[in-house]
C-alpha cells in the first residue's frame, strides 16, 4: 500500500488525505504564489488528482481562477492556501498541494526553487535545496 499523509487548513475544517508519496516539490517564487501565500514563496507537492481526497470540510472550499488555466484554492473560513492545479492541458490531471498544510511528517526526497527571476527583492536567497 502507498503512503498516506494527512493534511488540513489553520481552522481545521478542511481536512485532506494524500495516498501517494508527494512528487515535485517545489518553493516557487512567482509573484503569484507571493500574493497567495504572503509570504517570499510557496512550497507545493505534486499527486495525481486521484490521489488526493478531502476528508472532511469540502463546502469549505473556495475556488479562484487566478490565471486561464490554472484554479487555486483554500479554506473560505481560515484563508489557509491549500491547492492549486491546471484546468486543462498538460498536468490536469495532478493538483498540487501547499506542503505546510500537511499533518504528517513528510521527507522529500528532492526539492527544487522554481521562478527565482520573480522572487521577493527583501528576502536574501540561497538556494540550499538546489536551483531549478
Amino acid at each position: 500500500m502507498a503512503e498516506s499523509y494527512l493534511g488540513s487548513c489553520l481552522c481545521a475544517r478542511v481536512r485532506y488525505e494524500v495516498h501517494a508519496q508527494p512528487r515535485a516539490v517545489t518553493h516557487c517564487h512567482c509573484s503569484q504564489c507571493q500574493k497567495g501565500h504572503g509570504a517570499a514563496f510557496a512550497t507545493y507537492g505534486a499527486v495525481a488528482r486521484s490521489d488526493l481526497h478531502i476528508v472532511s470540510g469540502a463546502l469549505e472550499i473556495k475556488s479562484y481562477a487566478s490565471s486561464e488555466f490554472v484554479q487555486r484554492q483554500f479554506c473560505g473560513h481560515c484563508g489557509s492556501s491549500l491547492f492549486w492545479s491546471r484546468t486543462r492541458g498538460d498536468w490536469s490531471d495532478w493538483i498540487c498541494f501547499a506542503l505546510g498544510t500537511l499533518d504528517s511528517r513528510f521527507t522529500p526526497p528532492k526539492q527544487k526553487h522554481a521562478h527565482i527571476d520573480s522572487r521577493a527583492l527583501w528576502c536574501e536567497f540561497r538556494a540550499p535545496c538546489g536551483a531549478g
